[in-house]
């Protein structure tokens, strides 16, 4: 089939990937915009698994503080080069990653920053509600192996839901940044602050 120059366009324009490869992807997919991004996205991925060892030193720190200034929080994010953390997409990232916090209070980045004493925790408590809802041994581990997923898309914000488009994870966004940008982008620490969470009556 032939791929028209507007289509092409409209590819470059919402992945920021080379025309050729635009055109390229768009033949592999038979002109499916979705799957022509889906492509660009695996192989842009794939190749920047190659420098996922770099070192991200560069990159900003973003603020966002929810209107009545009673919740906030301070994010890292950082990237390869002084020339990333000055583009726009990867400030509004940031500010997008800042308010994400703010409104959705994960406690951790990933899975593997969560320590295994509370892993272990939370499996024990998934068990023990399985056995005294009646459900047969065999079967508690994997429920508790389920329940354990949903616990880590509630507390890691890279596996949370984006606020702004809950069809996707900020694992996706922080995907397609990636892609665009072409180095490696990693959201470093964040903390939040809700006021009057330490004070005890």
């Amino acid at each position: 089939m032939e791929i028209t120059a507007e289509a092409v366009k409209k590819l470059r324009e919402k992945t920021g990937v080379g025309l050729m490869d635009c055109k390229e992807a768009l033949k592999q997919s038979k002109g499916d915009m979705e799957k022509a991004i889906e492509h660009l996205r695996e192989k842009g991925l794939a190749k920047l698994q190659k420098r996922m060892g770099k070192v991200a030193s560069e990159g900003l720190i973003a603020s966002y503080i929810h209107t009545g200034g009673k919740v906030g929080t301070i994010v890292e994010v950082n990237c390869e080069t002084d020339f990333v953390a000055n583009t726009k997409e990867f400030q509004e990232f940031t500010k997008d990653i800042a308010m994400q916090i703010t409104a959705s209070n994960p406690l951790y980045v990933k899975r593997e920053d969560i320590p295994a004493e509370v892993i272990e925790k939370e499996k024990n408590i998934y068990r023990k509600q399985a056995l005294e809802s009646g459900k047969p041994e065999k079967i508690v581990d994997k429920i508790a192996e389920g329940k354990l997923e949903k616990f880590y898309q509630e507390v890691c914000l890279i596996e949370q839901s984006f606020i702004k488009n809950p069809d996707m994870t900020v694992k996706e966004l922080l995907e397609e940044l990636i892609v665009k940008m072409g180095e490696k982008v990693l959201v470093n620490r964040f903390i939040r602050f809700q006021l009057g969470e330490t004070i005890e009556e």
